[in-house]
């Protein structure tokens, strides 16, 4: 049984999960961060990768007068996920979860334009892709952002975690290509619970990680670029 935390926060816990997913290097991987608390942890995946890294926002359903339960999640493209047993379970009327997706995919829409500065996707047409988040507690967030991806036919779909419940990493299965859950424990008391510092991310810090981090890519294309042509240069000579 684990007692602790596992992470000191989500940066060390991004850097862990990109020691398990090294053979997807050189594979042509995009990374994408779930924000908020997702995107300190993908920014140390692609960096570890060396790849490419952007965002993708969902926002789940919150069930009436639970909005810390999950009845399933939507993204800023409006795809959705249901969890049909707790939507059972809880009686959750339809014209409460059409209510819930038409105001949380406009949200999403809107936090996608400012966290990324531009409203769509890159292309992820043939792409191996990489959906990171800071754990799973349901796994709806996940879901809806898998089946969101899909639509721009990658070549693969990859969810990874630090931690998450065993229940979610399990039915995450069953949409991912791959899934990585460095840790399933149980019982699962919630994501912070493992991680000693887990201080709320703020959109402003979202922003300035995808900025800093593409700022850092063009500069290390180039360079890379300006090696090349040295070396065909050199070649001639």
């Amino acid at each position: 049984m684990i007692t602790g935390p596992l992470f000191h926060d989500r940066p060390d816990a991004g850097r862990r999960l990109a020691e398990h997913l090294v053979s997807y290097r050189d594979t042509n991987v995009f990374v994408l961060g779930i924000p908020r608390g997702g995107m300190p942890v993908a920014a140390e995946v692609a960096r570890g990768l060396d790849a490419d890294l952007d965002l993708v926002v969902a926002r789940k359903l919150a069930a009436p007068d639970q909005p810390e339960l999950a009845i399933g999640a939507v993204t800023a493209d409006g795809e959705r996920f249901l969890n049909d047993e707790v939507i059972r379970l809880l009686r959750v009327p339809d014209a409460y979860i059409r209510a819930a997706t038409i105001g949380e995919v406009a949200e999403a829409r809107q936090r996608e334009r400012r966290l990324r500065g531009h409203a769509t996707l890159p292309d992820l047409r043939g792409r191996v892709v990489i959906l990171v988040d800071d754990g799973l507690a349901t796994g709806a967030t996940m879901r809806a952002a898998i089946r969101s991806v899909r639509k721009q036919h990658p070549a693969r779909v990859v969810a990874a975690v630090p931690v998450g419940s065993e229940a979610a990493c399990s039915a995450l299965r069953t949409e991912a290509d791959d899934v990585i859950c460095l840790f399933e424990p149980t019982p699962f008391w919630g994501v912070g619970a493992f991680f000693e510092n887990f201080e709320p991310t703020d959109d402003a810090q979202v922003q300035q990680i995808l900025s800093q981090y593409l700022t850092a890519r063009r500069a290390q294309r180039a360079q890379r670029k300006r090696t090349i042509q040295r070396g065909r240069g050199k070649a001639q000579e």
